[in-house]
Parts: structure tokens; sequence; C-alpha cells
């Protein structure tokens, strides 16, 4: 292996009883940045993240770590962490080991276990390592997979709803500790979550499933750059949004909000002058709810 880890996968598929649930997915994931998965409820994001981490057989593609496969090779495992929600009441698993028992495994599992890191997360978490898995409540839960994923030291670690269950406090802690983790570390991070607005500030890079199709895969603030709502007149607002890709539509009596976007590089200021209408940019959160909402993309035209 080489220093950079570049963990990929080739038009991956699974089929659970012959439905399609990740469809021709391909995509790059490199050790340096933090990305962002996102997407409804059975888009297919723990699917992909399963399958990214041998956790579950591919029904098709490939995936490789650096050009070596994934499946049923400790070696390119060695350098993937995917740590995901505990299931409490899996009393003959997981569940059954006090916290510190599940830790000490985790260390054994992986080569590049950093403990002093690990006892300073259980410090700032105030985890009791004493209790069983089964006692913990769900933020403390969230907090043992969270110590995991971090004391791992893994190249590439992936992250499946580690907020989940954590209060505000906790949850602006975590992002800390990622940001501060990632930049002395120079890890590749995959935060999968449903919790997107307060997460935004942190993701690099933006993972969109839709419907076990990979939607988009862009850096962040160029993404974000190219999405606005365009409010005033309906009449107003349709000749503005000409040749614009609008996902959605917003109406009260008259007044219309179209949220839309633009081609990479293109100013929309000079393409909405002379109409009377109000221009704002779209947060992570609500570009994810025009994209993914029920009315399909269309172009804007005559």
């Amino acid at each position: 292996m080489s220093d950079t880890m570049v963990l990929s996968c080739e038009h991956l598929c699974k089929e659970y009883n012959g439905k399609r649930v990740l469809d021709d997915v391909t995509l790059q994931l490199e050790q340096g940045h933090i990305y962002g998965l996102i997407g409804r409820n059975g888009a297919g994001k723990t699917t992909l993240l399963s399958l990214l981490t041998a956790q579950n057989p591919a029904t098709s593609g490939r995936v490789t770590l650096n050009g070596e496969p994934v499946w049923e090779n400790q070696a390119a495992l060695d350098h993937i962490c995917f740590s995901r929600e505990i299931n409490p009441l899996n009393t003959f698993g997981s569940a059954a080991y006090k916290v510190k028992e599940y830790l000490r495994i985790a260390r054994a599992y992986y080569p590049n276990w950093d403990e002093p890191y690990a006892e300073r997360l259980i410090g700032i978490f105030g985890l009791d390592v004493k209790k069983r898995i089964a006692k913990l409540s769900k933020g403390m839960l969230s907090m043992v997979t969270i110590v995991v994923a971090l004391a791992s030291r893994a190249e590439i670690t992936i992250l499946d709803e580690p907020v989940a269950g954590l209060d505000v406090v906790a949850r602006e802690r975590f992002y800390q500790l990622l940001l501060e983790d990632q930049m002395e570390t120079g890890r590749a991070f995959v935060i999968s979550t449903h919790i997107i607005e307060e997460a935004a500030n942190i993701f690099e890079k933006v993972i969109l499933l839709q419907d076990g199709r990979l939607r988009l895969m862009e850096d962040t603030d160029e993404l974000v750059s190219r999405f606005w709502a365009v409010s005033g007149r309906e009449d107003e607002v349709d000749a503005a949004c000409t040749g614009l890709t609008v996902y959605h539509t917003d109406r009260m009596g008259r007044a219309k909000t179209a949220y839309v976007s633009t081609a990479p590089g293109q100013n929309i200021r000079p393409l909405v002058a002379g109409r009377e209408v109000d221009l704002a940019p779209l947060s992570l959160q609500k570009l994810f709810v025009a994209v993914c909402g029920d009315e399909a993309a269309e172009v804007s035209g005559r």
C-alpha cells in the first residue's frame, strides 16, 4: 500500500431478493478529505458503506483500496474503519460486553489503534467503561462508536449516523474533534447523516444518493454556490428561470419560488438581470430537499 489511500468502487450494484437497492455506483474516496454522504431513507447509504468496507458482498462491481480488492483482504481492511450504530438488544453479540471489553476488541482489530487517544476520548465524553453495552443510552452508544472510529486511526474512516442520540453540545464537540483529528492526521472521513444543516460546515465534498444511484458527488462550496431560490411574481420567475434547471417550485397566490441550479461556472445574476425577482442562496439542507423532493428536475425553457 502507498502512503496515500484511495478507496474506490466501480459499477457497484447490490440486490436483495431480486430488488436492486444500489445501482451502478462509481466513486473514489481519497485520503485527506471529509465527505458527507446524504440521501433519503432507503436511498442505499448504509448498503453502499457496507459494500465499501467488505461487510457485505456486492452483487456486481468491485471495491478496491489503491487498486487491491477489499473483499476478504485483511491487508486492505487494516486501513479501513466502519463505525456504525450498535444494537443494544443483541445480547449475544457486542451488547453483552462491557464498554472496556468492547474497546479492547477494537484495539486488537485495528493495527493503528491509539490507546492514549481512546482514553482521552473516554474522558471527554464521560463514558463509564464498566457499563455493559446493553445498558447504555442511545447517546452513550453513539459515543462508543465515535471513540472506536477516531481511536482506530484508520486512514479511511467511515461513520454511519455518528451523532444519533447526542445532544447539541456533544455533537459540536464531536465535529470539533473530527476536524482536529483530520488536520493532524490527514485521514479520510466519510460521514453519513440526516442532520445535514449543522454537519454541512465540515463536509469538504458531498455525495448524494437517490434511489440507489449516485446523483452527485461534488465539492461542497462549489455545489452550494450553484443553487438558488428565485422568488417573485409567477410570470417574472418563469421568465428568469429560462434555461436553468428547476428542481422544485412553491406557489402562494400569484407569487412563486423556484429552486434552481446553474451549470458549473455559470453566474446566475446576468441570467435574471432585468427581471423583478429576488435571489437567495440555498443551504446544503435546502438544496437536498429541492433535489430529492417529489418533483423531477427539468430545464425551464420556451
